[in-house]
């Protein structure tokens, strides 16, 4: 085999067709996507949603300790969320258990691992990061799974709120704890106690209570 037909076929076969995530992976020549955003109000303050036309890739907490500026390159549409406003406005009034979307987060092997684990945590249950780690084969990587866990970039809809420490405390949560415990508390899970204070940052919202969702629809 000559070295140009060697070449040749290395670059294909780093060239994968399908990505962890189940969606294809476009080649490098493709055209990248433009990127959305929109703020939606809820009970748990906004929620800076950003995505593609046909995938969601990022919730983030407004009224969290770091809110999100759009960047400048980002096209400002509600169009191309309308699903997930749906879906999110049926959680937050308790009618929606679990998300039927179109996911694309971004992250590496382990971290898409740990992301596709918190889907299969049942709605209103939690679980600890060593169980969780336990689940993924890797009992001795509690820690690894918990930095996985807080940087998950798609809250709500991958459940990061119902991971919680083994003691049954809140732990950490990139939202606040006072967000984590509302979610919680939406869900009826119960959590034996809470080992840090989470007091209600002032632009939050107040709570959610099932079956208000009005604050939960897009602006």
């Amino acid at each position: 085999m000559n070295r140009a037909a060697g070449r040749t076929r290395a670059a294909a076969a780093r060239s994968p067709h399908s990505s962890p995530t189940g969606g294809a992976i476009v080649s490098a020549s493709a055209v990248t996507p433009p990127t959305y955003w929109h703020e939606m109000d809820s009970p748990v303050g906004a929620l800076l949603l950003i995505g593609h036309r046909d995938a969601l890739t990022r919730v983030h907490f407004q009224a969290g300790p770091q809110p999100l500026r759009p960047r400048a390159q980002w096209l400002p549409a509600a169009g191309p969320f309308a699903q997930v406003l749906s879906q999110l406005g049926e959680y937050f009034a308790g009618t929606r258990r679990a998300f039927r979307l179109r996911l694309a987060p971004t992250g590496t092997p382990f971290q898409l691992s740990v992301w596709q684990a918190l889907r299969e945590i049942p709605y209103g249950q939690t679980t600890s990061y060593g169980e969780l780690a336990r689940r993924l084969g890797q009992a001795g990587a509690a820690r690894a799974v918990g930095l996985a866990n807080g940087s998950n970039p798609l809250p709500i809809i991958v459940p990061c709120h119902r991971v919680i420490g083994a003691d049954g405390s809140l732990t950490g949560f990139g939202g606040g704890l006072y967000i984590k415990r509302a979610l919680l508390a939406l869900e009826g899970a119960a959590c034996a106690t809470d080992l840090f204070s989470a007091p209600r940052p002032a632009n939050a919202g107040e709570g959610v209570a099932p079956g208000d969702a009005t604050r939960a629809s897009g602006s």
